[in-house]
Order: structure tokens, then sequence, then C-alpha cells
């Protein structure tokens, strides 16, 4: 055989073998990604399912394929080098996900999954390439709904806080109201401001359109942060504006405030609060120069 043709041939020996392992690795590591979380991932798609508050998170992991998919250039324009400062990442994942399941704590068994994630990427593909893909793993993790703990924590105070508010600015438009707890007592009937009432629905719908907006206009990250802040008192503000609304529309007539109002305002605070949103960005945005 001449030598030319022989190293051709070792050549493409080479390169097959070498994909042959590439690909082995990678249906290993899907392999065992699946069975770790196969559990925990049928799980949180049925609380998306079943539980209003978490509902949004269903477009969250097709939202950042979609995002790292437009962003495919990019990403394979840098080479694929592994690189074991990833490890420290997939570490911590793992020690999420035991801990997670020591605890019976499903947010950390949930938030494991894409800590472990982003190791992987990190450490096979390089810090080049897990840069790019940085943002849909940071929007991956909104996909997982807040503990029990901290929202039952943050539904009372805000309760209240809803409550109070609309409580003065009833009183503020003439209507004769005072309040008892998250109770808005009027001349003639009595509104419940309950944990549903709370605005923490539309916080977090906010806090993930927050961070899309930003994205979209490729802002400056300190203009990013500062967005994903304000969405936290735009969305409680807009929320006390639906329980004042609906204070002052059941003085007038209870039987509307409680029925077509009480349904529609839910998509209305949604709506309100991603225009003032929209706004706030587009004044955040307009004077700093895009950035990849």
């Amino acid at each position: 055989m001449p030598p030319g043709r022989a190293l051709a041939s070792k050549s493409i020996l080479h390169v097959t073998n070498f994909d042959s392992w590439s690909a082995l690795v990678a249906f290993s590591l899907v392999g065992l990604v699946t069975v770790l979380y196969a559990a925990i991932a049928v799980d949180l798609a049925s609380e998306w399912w079943t539980v209003d508050s978490a509902s949004y998170g269903m477009l969250i992991p097709p939202t950042a394929l979609y995002i790292a998919h437009l962003r495919r250039d990019v990403t394979f324009s840098f080479p694929a080098r592994s690189d074991l400062r990833g490890l420290w990442l997939l570490a911590l994942g793992c020690v999420f996900l035991l801990f997670g399941k020591l605890a019976a704590e499903f947010f950390l068994m949930r938030i494991s999954l894409v800590v472990v994630l982003a190791g992987l990427t990190w450490t096979f593909w390089g810090l080049e390439r897990f840069k790019t893909l940085a943002f849909p793993l940071v929007l991956l993790l909104t996909m997982v709904p807040l503990p029990t703990i901290v929202y039952n924590a943050l539904a009372a105070p805000l309760q209240l806080f809803a409550s109070r508010i609309a409580t003065d600015l009833a009183q503020a438009m003439g209507v004769s109201a005072f309040r008892d707890g998250n109770v808005i007592q009027l001349a003639n009937t009595s509104l419940g401001v309950e944990e549903a009432c709370s605005g923490l629905h539309s916080l977090s719908a906010l806090m993930v359109a927050s961070l899309l907006l930003g994205h979209l206009e490729s802002g400056a990250l300190p203009k990013r942060f500062l967005l994903f802040l304000l969405s936290i008192p735009f969305a409680i503000g807009v929320n006390v504006l639906r329980v004042a609304g609906t204070a002052l529309l059941a003085d007038y007539r209870v039987e509307l405030a409680m029925g077509f109002y009480h349904s529609f305002s839910g998509w209305l605070v949604f709506v309100v609060g991603f225009g003032v949103l929209w706004f706030a960005g587009k004044l955040l945005f307009r004077t700093v120069p895009a950035t990849a």
C-alpha cells in the first residue's frame, strides 16, 4: 500500500474511533441523567399541570431550547474543549441531588438537574461554549417553583400588604371600608384577600418576563439585573390595584366584582404589569449599547 494511502487510512480510522467514543460517552451521559432525573422531571411536570401558580413553568424548557437553537452558530463557533474546572459545578449539582433526596426537598432535587446540565456543558464543551449557553441555563432555573415554605412565608405578608393598601385606596376614593387582617369590610359585603390574590402568581411570571425582555434587548448585565429587580415592585403594585379595583366595584355591584371582573382581572394584571415592565425596559436600555 502506498504511504499516502496508509496515512489517510489511519486518519480515517482515528476520526471514526474518536466519533464512536464521543457518541458512546454522550449516550452514556444522557442515559445516566435520564435514570437519575426521570421521576423528578415527571413530578415537576405534574406540578406545572395541576398548580396554577406553577403553570408558567411549562413554557420555560421550550423557550430555553429555542434561545439555545438561535445561538447555535455562536456556540459552535468555539471549538469543544474538555475543561475539568466544570467538575466543581457538576459536583455541586450532585450534592444538591443527594441532600434533596435525603431531606425529601423537591426544590433542591429539581434545581440540581439544571446545575448538573450546566456542569456537563462546561466540562465537556469548555468555558467558551458554556458562556454562550449561560442565559438558557439561567432561564431553566426559573421553571422550578419556589419551595412551599418560602411561598407560604411570602404569601401572608403580601396578602396583608395588598389588603392594607387596597383599603387605603378605596377610602381615598370615598368608599366606606376598613380592614380586619386580610379581610376588607365594605358597607354591603366583605372581601377576603386569599393566597391566590397575594400577587405571587404575577410576580413569578413577570420575573421570567423581565429576564426574557433583557435578553431580547441585548442589554448590559447590570441593566438586566435592575430590570429583574424592578419586576418585583411592579408585580406587587398591579396586584394591589387589582384588589383595590375589586373593592371599588364590589361597593357598587357585588355580583359583577365577584364574577366576570374577578376572573378577567387575573389576566389583566399580567398584561398591565408586562406593559409597565416593557416600558421600563425601553427606558432602561435605550441608551445602553447592544452587547453580544
